[in-house]
């Protein structure tokens, strides 16, 4: 079998299934159209190999990354012009991943690592929106006149080591819809300032911004949260800030802050979680710890923050929920009591209030994502594929 080194593009169309339900046929012709029309052409004039179309989404091939980029940038904006005169709900819209990497070449297709990790990538990808994995930034970065901004380091499945991701910035195919800090169909957003560095110890500033670091890396494993990339908070590095401003400009309904400063031999830690919409403080915390290991002290202090963090976050959305109107009240109901199965290790009996929740109010984003835990659970119970295949449409469901 061959092997060699590839850009490999993923795309597919969000809400699929939804467009599907609502009309079948008028879904697939719209495809059908917009892949000869559009993605096949654009492909070509950027020397892609269309390698594969998988149901609603695609694989593309490119010897080059700044071709794979290219084509994805120009793609985007033709969907778009193609939208702009359709409704909303009958808009043909793509989520696109780039990776560069190692692939095994068997007859027409394409197979490995590096194929899996554009899948991957483009999964987390926005609705209109190019991620490209870190390989793929470091061969495009001054050869193509857009910005990208490092959304962080994601854990994949069956891979040993994260994959940092950037988001590209660039034109009418980056404009994706304006995040609200108080629509609660989103996942809620979580922004992490930069620490106070109360002294002048070089030192001390470096361990004030791993902290804050490790904290946005590890709140970035929860599927459940948007949290905002580094770059992005840490602009507000030592200036006077409105923290409900703050949440407007990054889309985060929470915002993190706290202070580093050192005490002799100890050193004191406080963190404080916000919501940005009120200004009030939902949580706060001090910790004080010797500076004999420095490293040992970060560890345990992420590891509290984050786990203090992860529970009021849900808390709050708990009590947000409880103010929905009463049919989702009843939805919300549901889905408690699914948890509770699954907490008791009870996952076939989470199904059905799962599956109630979504008939009752198809805006809650929670069922969709417990429902796909439950079904891929069944498929490991009895292989039966057809549990992974609608697992895979309540987890891509937008």
């Amino acid at each position: 079998m061959e092997r060699r080194l590839a850009a490999i593009l993923a795309a597919d169309v969000v809400g699929y299934s939804r467009m599907m339900e609502q009309d079948e046929a008028g879904t697939l012709a719209m495809l059908q159209s917009r892949r000869s029309e559009i993605l096949q052409p654009v492909v070509a004039r950027n020397r892609g190999r269309l390698v594969k179309f998988i149901g609603d989404g695609a694989i593309v091939e490119f010897s080059s990354a700044v071709s794979a980029v290219q084509c994805a940038l120009e793609l985007q904006n033709a969907m778009a012009a193609a939208n702009a005169n359709l409704p909303e709900d009958r808009r043909i819209v793509l989520r696109i991943g780039i990776n560069l990497g190692d692939v095994m070449v068997e007859g027409d297709d394409l197979y490995g690592d590096g194929v899996n990790i554009a899948a991957r990538i483009e999964a987390l990808a926005e609705p209109g929106g190019v991620f490209v994995s870190e390989a793929v930034f470091s061969q495009v970065q001054g050869k193509i006149e857009i910005g990208f901004e490092d959304t962080g380091e994601h854990r994949m499945k069956n891979l040993a080591k994260p994959v940092r991701i950037y988001r590209a910035l660039s034109g009418a195919a980056m404009a994706v819809p304006e995040r609200s800090v108080s629509d609660p169909t989103t996942r809620p957003g979580i922004a992490v300032l930069p620490f106070v560095c109360m002294g002048a110890d070089a030192e001390l500033r470096d361990f004030s911004d791993g902290i804050v670091e490790d904290i946005i890396t590890e709140l970035s494993r929860f599927t459940s949260l948007m949290v905002v990339a580094r770059n992005s908070s840490f602009q507000y590095r030592d200036k006077p800030m409105d923290l409900k401003q703050v949440g407007r400009e990054l889309g985060a309904r929470y915002i993190v802050e706290g202070s580093v400063r050192r005490l002799g031999p100890q050193i004191r830690i406080t963190a404080q979680l916000i919501d940005s919409a009120t200004g009030g403080h939902l949580w706060a915390e001090r910790y004080d710890r010797g500076i004999a290991d420095l490293f040992a002290v970060q560890d345990d202090v992420v590891r509290s923050v984050v786990t203090a963090l992860s529970n009021r976050v849900a808390d709050s959305e708990e009590k947000q929920a409880l103010r929905k109107p009463p049919q989702s009240w009843v939805a919300y109901d549901y889905v408690l009591q699914a948890r509770q199965h699954m907490a008791d290790d009870e996952y076939l009996r989470a199904e059905a209030p799962l599956r109630r929740s979504i008939e009752l109010d198809l805006s809650i984003a929670e069922p969709y994502a417990l429902l796909a835990f439950v079904l891929d659970h069944k498929y490991r119970l009895d292989e039966d594929v057809s549990h992974l295949e609608e697992a895979l449409r309540c987890a891509k469901r937008p």
